[in-house]
């Protein structure tokens, strides 16, 4: 005989394992997981287990994504980066399966080598070893500005590296 019981669930119940030590980014806007994940060059290549679930049912919207990576601590340089992309995210970091800190998502006052400038004639696209650098000129329109060309920037049309 096992000791292991059934538990009945509702078709609502999520279970994802909870980490010991790491990085849950929560309430991520449905759809924007993958992009999180891409800005934030987390990819699976340093071994740590990587969690993510994509159009999650929430309370407070009708869904949403989260990201859960372990034995990663985000720092608070990376947490603004996620603010173009995610800015209702929030940051928990997790010790020894206690929530330690959480942070909610601010935008930093310039962006680097996240995204590429939209304009093919920047120096950043000329095949030089530039990385691009977005300044904000407005953090509550969000509009950005490329550091070499002075272009103005759509963050809905800006390319990932």
């Amino acid at each position: 005989m096992s000791n292991i019981q059934s538990i009945p669930m509702s078709e609502s119940d999520l279970i994802v394992r909870r980490i010991k030590d790491g990085t849950v980014i929560d309430h991520i806007e449905a759809g924007k997981g993958l992009k999180v994940l891409n800005a934030l060059e987390i990819d699976g290549k340093d071994g740590n287990v990587i969690t993510v679930a994509l159009n999650v049912p929430s309370a407070k919207v009708s869904k949403k994504d989260i990201i859960k990576v372990e034995n990663r601590f985000l720092k608070d340089d990376e947490t603004n980066k996620l603010a173009l992309i995610a800015p209702k995210a929030t940051v928990n970091i997790i010790k020894d399966y206690k929530l330690v800190e959480k942070r909610r998502v601010a935008l930093p006052n310039e962006i680097e080598r996240i995204f590429r400038c939209s304009n093919p004639d920047c120096i950043t696209n000329s095949g030089e070893d530039i990385e691009a650098i977005m300044d904000i000129v407005d953090k509550a329109g969000v509009i950005l500005r490329c550091r070499y060309c002075t272009r103005i920037l759509d963050v809905n049309e800006l390319k990932y590296y």
